[in-house]
């Protein structure tokens, strides 16, 4: 079995040996004292202490802010075998953590030791992300070894995502493997959906709020539920299945409103669901001079921090928008509040929360933190790879 060549050696600042010798994966430009070899982007490295003594292999790319992806921190071959183990673990994780849905997770990248690697499964559909210039080199390899493992003939690439054009990679979408629907469906639990993985947001839909979205449904027998940012309903659906009363959606994409009225429709929970149009921060402070109240106001917006510049203002974003639903909430009613930003601690979320509640007057008390689904694993060495955060709680 051929064996991968290293092109270099790169050798790693003193300051930085005890975060690398902890499991992190990421070495920063800032962070390298000297690069021996000429590595070309995505060429494999060794990486070496300060003393020179081997500690890990990797991706090289000398474009990128993060300079080196580390593999492996033994000295073994990078080579098929060596893809197809990892693969193979990260399957049979999720054959033990997925059940009740044919649409999950399949690789989430760090959190699998395979950085810049990202595979979503959708019936018999592979959705796959190579968002380093190594993994985006091999994705060939990549999708052959996925299909033999999976049984999935069909391998979607989704190269469109912004970190891309950090690595020097060009966007892109279209079938690697294969031919078909782009518009696939799927079930989770007792809903049935439709996945867009040409046009819809990251590699179609969110897996990652699958766990989540169940456990919020559970306590929405009877409710009327106010779903904002709902995107394509997944969320509100669930409730109604679940015996909610009403269900409003919010939404500023015509496109997403559209497939959440289709949703509604195919989950036979139409007559319950209504939707529409709006920016839900212009909208919630309508429905409160309106007068209207509701059981259960859900909150899933898209990521208001891009950056660790923006999270001062995301954290106000964050804090006007809670403040908003808790002012819609009966007395009883239930608040899940989520935030994707990964640059937003879980801390300065339950700050901006705590602020929200004493500006509106209302005293709530938490029943639950929660975060991604667990096909999307957590790297313990690697805060970065923990970005959802989800809060339930009620308004008293």
């Amino acid at each position: 079995m051929r064996r991968e060549s290293t092109a270099g050696r790169v050798r790693v600042s003193r300051l930085q040996e005890q975060r690398i010798a902890a499991g992190h994966l990421w070495v920063y430009a800032g962070e390298i004292e000297a690069v021996e070899g000429d590595p070309t982007p995505g060429d494999l490295v060794d990486l070496a202490t300060h003393a020179g003594r081997f500690c890990g292999r990797g991706f090289f790319n000398p474009h990128s802010k993060i300079r080196a992806r580390i593999l492996t921190f033994q000295d073994e071959p990078i080579n098929e075998g060596f893809w197809r183990t990892r693969l193979e673990r990260a399957a049979s994780l999720r054959n033990r953590v997925v059940s009740g849905t044919n649409a999950y997770r399949l690789v989430h990248g760090e959190g699998d030791l395979l950085p810049g690697l990202i595979v979503d499964r959708y019936a018999d559909v592979l959705v796959m992300q190579t968002l380093s210039v190594g993994m985006d080199r091999r994705k060939g390899l990549l999708a052959e070894v996925l299909s033999h493992l999976t049984g999935a003939g069909t391998v979607y690439l989704r190269n469109d995502a912004n970190s891309r054009r950090l690595e020097g990679l060009p966007a892109g979408r279209g079938f690697l493997r294969g031919q078909g629907e782009t518009r696939i469906g799927i079930y989770e639990g007792p809903a049935r959906f439709l996945v867009d993985v040409e046009h819809g947001q990251k590699t179609g839909w969110f897996c990652d709020q699958r766990e989540n979205r169940m456990a919020v449904a559970a306590l929405a027998q009877g409710a009327e539920v106010l779903e904002a940012f709902c995107h394509t309903g997944a969320f509100g659906i669930q409730a109604a299945l679940q015996g909610a009363a009403s269900v409003l959606g919010l939404d500023s994409s015509g496109e997403a409103i559209t497939l959440a009225r289709e949703h509604a429709q195919m989950n036979g929970v139409g007559a319950l669901c209504q939707y529409r149009q709006v920016d839900a921060l212009e909208e919630l402070p309508k429905l409160q001079r309106a007068g209207h109240l509701y059981d259960m106001a859900i909150l899933d917006p898209p990521a208001f921090a891009r950056s660790r510049d923006a999270v001062p203002r995301a954290l106000a974003g964050y804090k006007e928008i809670n403040l908003r639903a808790l002012r819609l909430l009966r007395p009883g009613g239930f608040l899940v509040t989520c935030s994707c930003s990964h640059h937003v601690s879980e801390q300065g979320l339950w700050k901006a929360i705590l602020e929200a509640a004493h500006d509106a007057e209302r005293q709530v008390r938490l029943l639950e933190v929660r975060s991604q689904a667990r096909d999307h694993p957590m790297l313990a060495s690697m805060p970065e790879t923990r970005y959802l955060k989800c809060f339930l709680l009620q308004a008293v």
